[in-house]
């Protein structure tokens, strides 16, 4: 549990893994289901300017991690968040109790990002950090393993299964000191 986890009434979570791999929609499931916050980083630092400019070769923004992090500061304090990004490492490691990473196969991620128009580096990019399981990597070296969970997410029933499985962990949160 996150060290703050004893003062929240209800737990932060955090959905990470490459794009493509299905957080927003598992976010948006899992809200609804709980009534936790849905946070989409991507949409608040568009929405509120929390970048540095634009990247032209991953055709992305470029996030200020500092704005972001004290964008959320308070929300993180109260609890009962969802938060929905591509990266972890740079969260602190008292916001979560628990961290989802998302993993789908390969080709199944390639089909989804060739839609939504990735091509060239973006594309080999996002490609090659779930090949090398980049976000899984990252998330273990950033929180504490036994908060950490890595699940599968190539169609509707990994979602469905997986949101299940969230579910199930908040109804038993907090864990038993």
């Amino acid at each position: 549990m996150a060290a703050d986890g004893k003062k929240r009434k209800r737990p932060n979570i955090l959905v990470t893994g490459t794009p493509g791999t299905g957080k927003t929609t598992t976010s948006t499931a899992l809200a609804e289901a709980t009534n936790l916050r849905h946070i989409n980083i991507g949409d608040l630092v568009r929405e509120k300017n929390l970048h540095d400019g634009w990247d032209d070769d991953l055709q992305c923004h470029v996030i200020n991690e500092d704005l972001v992090c004290d964008e959320l500061e308070d929300a993180m304090e109260e609890g009962g968040n969802i938060v929905d990004y591509h990266g972890c490492d740079f969260f602190p490691e008292r916001w979560f109790d628990l961290v989802v990473v998302l993993q789908t196969n390969n080709t199944v991620l390639y089909d989804r990002l060739t839609k939504r128009g990735y091509e060239g580096a973006k594309l080999s990019n996002n490609i090659e950090c779930e090949i090398f399981q980049v976000l899984l990597e990252e998330a273990k070296e950033s929180y504490p393993e036994d908060i950490v969970i890595s699940l599968k997410s190539d169609n509707v029933d990994d979602i469905t299964r997986n949101v299940s499985t969230v579910i199930d962990w908040i109804r038993s949160w907090p864990p038993a000191s």
